[in-house]
């Protein structure tokens, strides 16, 4: 039962979520071309914004707010389509918040701290008690109950989201000191001799970029942080270093509130901010057992259900047959006497007969041409592949027209497929 007031009433009922989801997201390359990376495509038919915005509803959390700022219209068009539902006269709402100038004629969001400090107003006019700071573009299941009665009963300044991860990756990481109450001691930006935890000295506690804080306190904190013009009004680099000398940061263990698949199974959290990593995420979903359970129908992933036929799979010949292994499908699929292995199709694709797919991730309305061999793939929405055309078999030719990541992921969009024809 979640933890709640004396009066029996979920903390999380005087929460806002604010989500920040403006960040361009460059290491996806050509996929953040056209959309923002918390637009980007997931899990079949979700965006990975879908999982926080879940992770909130499915909390209890009924006032939420978006922060949008570059290439945002296919996010905006997303969350208007899908997260319509939050009722007014239910003490409900959903804010789509682009940067609009508010404060400035001349400055868009600065930084993270500062799209929230430019919008004081309108959560003030909502007046919560607590303000939980999440980050728009991870892949994870967590309920951010525990994570608010923690704040609470610890009298923290602000508490942060954090992760458990091994010392030599925490580098790519905020990574934090701990003493054996969970409060925070430093706070250090990426460090190449990242500290070890209290009884696990070769684990690190990396930053989830999740905060909260008492509503009040956040906005004199964002208030000293806006008048200071050495800041880069960041909760990362200015906000939560700041907190950790002058006040008391406490830490909170992803562990102690995550949403598992099962008893004993893995606390799943994923940056999915790189090819690979997108690619490796998408495809780990096809295991018997993913770290990650899009079937749980107790903490469901929320999105724009678009509407579509049922997945079709035709053909039964020798050489020609319809099948998948391994692979999830979407609706509006149809496998035309084409054959996939440890693949994700998303909505509307059609592979055509004899293609061959394997270790795919293919986007929606993506259509294969007949006798195409594809392998270790990211196609992009629309994408037109040409009939016979073999990628993951030449490392030297896939690099010479496709985007081939260090681990041999090609990723395809249509302008590089347009290049091959000139």
């Amino acid at each position: 039962m979640a933890a709640s007031e004396p009066n029996g009433r979920p903390l999380v009922r005087d929460a806002m979520a604010y989500v920040l989801a403006g960040g361009r997201g460059s290491r996806l390359m050509e996929l953040t071309d056209k959309r923002a990376k918390p637009a980007v495509y997931f899990g079949g038919k979700s965006r990975i914004i879908d999982f926080v915005l879940s992770n909130a509803l499915n909390s209890g959390i009924r006032r939420i707010s978006v922060a949008t700022q570059y290439k945002a219209h296919s996010l905006i068009r997303h969350m208007q389509r899908g997260w319509n539902f939050f009722r007014p006269e239910r003490n409900e709402s959903f804010d789509i918040l682009p940067a609009s100038q508010r404060v400035s004629e001349t400055m868009w969001y600065a930084g993270t701290a500062d799209a929230v400090f430019q919008n004081i107003d309108i959560i003030q006019s909502y007046a919560p008690a607590y303000v939980i700071v999440l980050a728009g573009d991870h892949i994870y299941k967590m309920d951010y109950e525990p994570m608010l009665r923690q704040h609470v009963d610890s009298g923290a300044d602000v508490t942060v989201g954090c992760f458990a991860v091994p010392r030599p990756e925490a580098s790519a990481f905020g990574v934090m000191a701990i003493d054996e109450t969970d409060t925070i001691v430093s706070f250090l930006e990426k460090p190449q001799d990242p500290p070890g935890m209290p009884g696990k000295p070769d684990k690190a506690l990396a930053s989830m970029g999740i905060y909260v804080f008492e509503t009040q306190f956040l906005f004199d904190q964002l208030r000293r942080d806006a008048a200071d013009p050495n800041s880069n009004h960041d909760f990362g680099k200015d906000i939560i270093p700041y907190l950790v000398k002058n006040g008391k940061a406490v830490a909170h263990q992803f562990e102690t509130s995550c949403v598992r698949t099962s008893d004993g199974a893995e606390a799943y959290w994923r940056d999915v901010g790189t090819i690979d990593a997108y690619w490796e995420a998408n495809v780990d979903l096809t295991a018997p057992v993913p770290g990650l359970d899009l079937y749980d129908r107790s903490w469901p992933i929320w999105t724009y259900a678009e509407i579509t036929p049922p997945a079709k799979f035709v053909f039964n010949d020798e050489g020609r047959r319809g099948q998948a292994v391994d692979s999830l499908v979407s609706g509006g699929c149809i496998i035309s006497g084409a054959s996939l292995r440890r693949s994700f199709l998303f909505t509307g694709v059609h592979v055509h007969s004899f293609a061959e797919v394997e270790n795919a991730v293919i986007m929606p309305y993506v259509d294969v041409a007949r006798s195409a061999r594809l392998k270790n793939v990211v196609i992009d929405r629309g994408v037109k592949i040409p009939e016979g055309l073999v990628v993951g078999e030449d490392p030297e030719r896939d690099a010479q027209r496709f985007r081939r990541t260090e681990r041999g992921v090609c990723l395809i969009t249509q302008p590089m497929i347009d290049r091959l024809a000139l």
